[in-house]
């Protein structure tokens, strides 16, 4: 297993881990540097990560902090 920032992204990490032969990749970011959010995971058939995975984490990522800033509702 290994944790590491993905390149040209506003704090998006990426969490590999292998099971046997097959190798899946879990997306997260901090919240406030302690709070760790995970978004999403795949399982990893290339060696590279599919940019339309790297985008849906962002996309869940922004709309992480768009419910965050909402007002509380009763």
């Amino acid at each position: 297993m290994y944790f590491k920032h993905l390149e040209n992204t506003d704090g998006l990490y990426e969490i590999r881990v292998q099971s046997g032969s097959d190798i899946y990749s879990i997306f997260c970011f901090f919240d406030k540097n302690n709070l760790v959010i995970v978004g999403h995971g795949f399982q990893k058939k290339a060696q590279k990560t599919p940019p339309r995975e790297i985008q849906k984490a962002l996309r869940i990522k922004k709309e992480y902090y768009e419910e965050k800033q909402k007002p509380n509702k009763p």
